[in-house]
């Protein structure tokens, strides 16, 4: 999800009324209280953009770490998010903060520099992961859904975290280490449909799960320029929409892959386009559903796309 001129806009004075008018909502899983207690009782204070980085920091962290994660709401589109003074409190006293980068969540750099904090250890998932734009193209952002960058993030998450407390470094390591195996099963099952499935097309309605789609050797059949328009909130031209819907006469592609969490009209015409062609429909999310955790959560996304192709 790219933040567009206008989102950015919008996060910026929604920050600027919260501090005038001294109270705003707050969408993060941490409190003041929280942060308090953390620094009372030595655990380290970590601070997430999204609850997704905030799982992969408890798991790494364990309970020496207190995360306070921004973006936590799973019926919250986070396209139209604003942070807000409580997010500015709990980022001016982490130690240790967790962006995804790439313009996604570009509100945190700014806080963080706006709340005189420049001694956090910042981890930048995106120049982790060292992807980039294609050429003549755009950078998919959506890089936690890359399972070797997830792994890379737990180790960034263990360095950082042993350098605010050394004398738990060996903690955080095996930690990591115990996360990164268990991806590794992830990607055998991403390696399987290359093998049962490599080279049939299937549909998005963002680019949000790409990274799995072409670890497991699919190909991406939706119009580029639908799923760009729908990450950035902008009207899909009626020629595309055509062309996105053509895509589901006669099966051309295999499964739609469904991001709920930013649906509309356009979306919603995609979706029921694929379910009367009998085309199954892969819903996936950005931020951890309610109760899941981040391994268990990517298990059901790539086992769901696995069976909508076996179908």
């Amino acid at each position: 999800m790219r933040v567009s001129s206008s989102r950015r806009l919008a996060l910026i004075t929604g920050v600027s009324l919260a501090f005038l008018a001294g109270c705003g909502s707050s969408s993060d899983s941490g409190s003041d209280a929280d942060t308090s207690q953390a620094a009372a009782s030595s655990v380290v204070p970590v601070v997430a953009s999204t609850n997704v980085y905030g799982d992969i920091a408890e798991q790494i962290g364990g309970k020496k770490v207190a995360v306070t994660s921004i973006i936590s709401d799973p019926d919250q589109d986070p396209h139209s998010y604003e942070a807000n003074t409580r997010n500015q409190l709990a980022l001016s006293k982490a130690k240790v903060v967790i962006e995804n980068g790439g313009g996604y969540d570009d509100f945190v750099d700014r806080m963080l520099k706006s709340g005189g904090n420049s001694s956090a250890e910042v981890i930048n998932a995106v120049k982790i992961s060292g992807k980039t734009a294609p050429a003549g193209g755009e950078l998919n952002e959506h890089v936690w859904y890359d399972f070797p960058t997830a792994g890379k993030v737990a180790d960034s998450i263990a360095a950082a975290l042993a350098k605010a407390d050394p004398a738990d470094s060996a903690t955080f390591t095996k930690n990591a280490a115990a996360f990164k195996s268990k991806l590794k099963p992830l990607e055998a099952k991403e390696a399987q449909i290359k093998t049962d499935h490599g080279g049939e097309s299937v549909a998005i309605t963002e680019p949000v799960p790409l990274y799995v789609i072409e670890a497991s050797g699919l190909k991406n059949a939706t119009p580029a320029a639908f799923s760009e328009a729908i990450e950035e909130g902008d009207d899909v031209s009626p020629k595309t929409l055509q062309a996105t819907l053509a895509q589901f006469t006669g099966k051309k592609v295999k499964a739609l892959v469904y991001n709920e969490q930013t649906s509309g009209p356009q979306t919603e015409k995609a979706e029921q386009a694929a379910k009367t062609a009998g085309i199954p429909v892969v819903p996936v999310t950005e931020t951890l559903p309610a109760g899941e955790d981040y391994l268990g959560w990517m298990t059901a996304n790539v086992d769901a796309l696995a069976s909508a192709l076996a179908k």
